[in-house]
């Protein structure tokens, strides 16, 4: 029998009264133990089903996370015994991250909780393996080929076929993804949450509808920036392609140069005028000195390196995926992994030389570095504060890539006059300030998914 099942049996038999701070604490060490064992399998295992892409992985990595997923579930449910035990904040607070340790709760039945993560498993191997096969012939494209026409091409119908052609790898997962959102509601509730989007919700120490509330106070802080940005852009934009755009409307998707319009700086030759343009392209320099994926790494290491940090271990350059394999189907969507809670990092990429993947590098080893900073805590406090610090990290690292720090590493030869500030914070507001919106909008739409507000139909 599991041990802590057998100790909360044990406390059952004696009474709900007799529990204590003690009986908690002991609880939720030999619970932290039996998730430290498992997650590293578990997470080995999701990272072969997203390197190496076949039928065999994503079973697999279903079955390991399955059994994960039910191990914290019986846990969590056992864990509200003590829901009435005076405790400590720290120990109160390793309950509650108990419970929110999985962003997909699964259901109390097995075989439900089977099929849940075999959906979300299952999608994410389709989305790795997505092509669009143009009518009429020609080469099949992946996620990668249609994102470079999408920042690259400035022909109208182009920029629309791609945008288009990848939204047809989305129709086929309709039906799984409600069936998802039906089974996550079900985990989440069975801990006591109303939706997956309360329980989302919950770790910011404040009510969840408290938490919705002050996301939109803080994004009407900005709000008008963004709204100045975006009518700039769509003049910039009507000038360009005429009546495809516009005078008063939203800007058409296709044409921000990015596959699902969340950062807009890869349409910067077109809206940043040609007479204020900085001084240099960060894409084309990186292609100037031949910056391989390997070396854009190194160059993000060291900025690491420069404030004091230990190197990254041998094995993240030997584990981690920089580039896209030739021989295999892989999720290229950029990530970083903490595989054993120790110091197996990796990132895991599909690098270009370009400025936007540069920048993404930093950020994506900003979560491995402070990955090893709360490396000697307890299991349930590997993490961040809440969901927003690691996001913040990385991107507080990836603002420093300024031109002083590009002439560092030798990619910039002298720097900028502080009269070409103005245009090179214009475009970091193509990606920081456009992304704000997007960013909230994809919350606030899967809140309201769970919620049932928005249903399969709508």
């Amino acid at each position: 029998m599991h041990r802590t099942l057998l100790l909360a049996l044990l406390l059952a038999a004696v009474g709900c009264d007799s529990r204590t701070e003690a009986d908690a604490r002991a609880f939720m060490d030999a619970a932290e133990s039996e998730l430290r064992a498992m997650s590293e399998p578990t997470g080995r295992m999701a990272w072969i089903a997203a390197t190496h892409i076949t039928d065999d992985t994503e079973v697999l990595s279903a079955k390991f996370q399955t059994d994960y997923a039910v191990l914290v579930k019986r846990l969590a449910t056992e864990a509200a015994e003590f829901d009435g035990t005076a405790m400590a904040p720290e120990l109160r607070r390793k309950f509650l991250l108990l419970k929110l340790t999985l962003a997909a709760p699964p259901p109390a039945d097995s075989a439900l909780a089977a099929e849940m993560i075999g959906l979300q498993v299952g999608m994410e191997a389709a989305y790795g393996r997505g092509r669009y096969c143009p009518p009429g012939g020609g080469a099949c494209l992946n996620l990668d080929a249609l994102s470079r026409i999408l920042a690259k091409s400035r022909n109208a119908d182009s920029l629309r076929m791609a945008w288009e052609g990848w939204r047809t790898i989305s129709p086929p997962m309709r039906d799984q993804y409600a069936r998802f959102v039906e089974l996550s509601n079900d985990g989440a509730r069975s801990l006591g949450f109303g939706d997956a989007g309360a329980m989302w919700r919950s770790g910011y120490d404040m009510e969840p509808d408290a938490f919705a509330a002050e996301v939109e106070r803080l994004w009407q802080q900005v709000a008008p920036l963004y709204e100045q940005l975006h009518a700039y852009v769509r003049t910039r934009l009507r000038a360009r392609y005429g009546d495809v755009v516009s005078a008063n409307g939203p800007i058409p998707a296709h044409l921000l140069g990015n596959m699902w319009s969340q950062e807009w700086g890869n349409i910067a030759d077109v809206v940043v005028p040609s007479s204020a343009r900085p001084t240099y392209d960060l894409t084309a320099l990186l292609k100037q000195k031949r910056a391989d994926p390997l070396a854009m790494v190194r160059m993000g290491e060291g900025f690491f390196l420069s404030m004091g940090f230990d190197s990254l271990p041998a094995s993240f350059w030997t584990r981690s995926q920089f580039t896209r394999p030739r021989d295999r189907e892989v999720v290229c969507h950029a990530s970083a992994w903490d595989i054993d809670n120790a110091n197996d990092l990796r990132i895991k990429m599909c690098i270009e030389p370009t400025a936007e993947d540069f920048v993404t590098i930093h950020h994506e080893l900003g979560h491995n570095f402070y990955q090893r900073a709360y490396a000697p805590q307890s299991f349930l406090h590997l993490n961040g504060g809440h969901d927003g610090f690691h996001e913040a990290i990385g991107d507080a690292i990836a603002l420093a890539i300024t031109p002083s720090y590009l002439q560092r590493v030798g990619l910039l030869g002298a720097v900028p006059s502080a009269a070409a500030d103005t245009m090179l914070l214009l475009k970091q507001a193509l990606d920081k300030i456009a992304f704000l919106p997007f960013g909230l909008l994809v919350d606030q739409w899967r809140w309201k998914v769970f919620a049932g507000e928005i249903t399969p139909a709508n």
